[in-house]
């Protein structure tokens, strides 16, 4: 008669006894060798020697895609870092401080492949104030820069910003990246991206180097500056 004081053997006691008596299979050489379980890869039965290769081989596989995974991630960062000195290297070559908003959106589109960038600045020195990009930024535009304490990704929702661009209808996504002295402190100008894509600018999307993009275009146009 079973004493009912007693709780039943569970499946995970068995399971931790197993794995705390190594020797076990040692001295029940034959219980081993009877051990049948069903493959993952279809109904036959295998042996316990068998499903342990396959597990293996599965953790294997497992590991070479995260490896694959990290060279890919590796190599796009790569990629990355080698686009951002290209940009930097032109805006330090940049000997007319009047150049530098047209060098750094051109080079943007043309090193990081954005389809449309915009940039305005205010607040500049009277020597730069006749320059296109330091017309049109209303007060609205302004006082929303300086509200971004990071970049706004996501649609077109007909923002005045999107209107800077070239073809606002074709622009699907889109950052507005603020351009800032320092952290905290009023935007003085702010930088467009647009894409077709939906996805290129997702709402969801870190901004970590969007944010690095507005630091230095920051540093380049504080040139412009009184």
């Amino acid at each position: 008669m079973t004493d009912p004081f007693i709780p039943p053997i569970t499946e995970d006691d068995i399971a931790n006894y197993l794995a705390n008596t190594p020797d076990f299979f040692d001295r029940h050489a034959s219980v081993l060798a009877s051990v049948q379980l069903s493959s993952p890869h279809g109904q036959r039965a295998v042996s316990l020697q068998e499903r342990q290769a396959e597990l293996l081989r599965d953790k294997i596989k497992g590991l070479e895609l995260k490896a694959a995974d990290m060279i890919r991630h590796g190599q796009d960062n790569s990629a990355i870092a080698d686009r951002l000195q290209r940009w930097t290297r032109e805006l330090l070559r940049t000997r007319e401080a009047r150049d530098l908003p047209e060098v750094a959106a051109r080079e943007i589109a043309t090193q990081f492949l954005v389809p449309q960038v915009a940039i305005k600045v205010w607040d500049v020195a009277p020597a730069f104030m006749t320059l296109a990009c330091a017309q049109g930024a209303s007060e609205d535009v302004k006082a929303f820069s300086s509200s971004l304490s990071r970049p706004y990704c996501g649609s077109n929702p007909g923002l005045e910003a999107a209107g800077w661009l070239d073809d606002p209808k074709a622009v699907a996504s889109m950052a507005l990246i603020p351009l800032r002295t320092a952290a905290g402190s009023p935007a003085f100008g702010l930088l467009v991206l647009g894409s077709p894509e939906a996805q290129r600018f997702a709402a969801d999307m870190g901004t970590d180097f969007l944010e690095r993009m507005g630091e230095l275009t920051s540093a380049a146009l504080s040139r412009l500056r009184p």
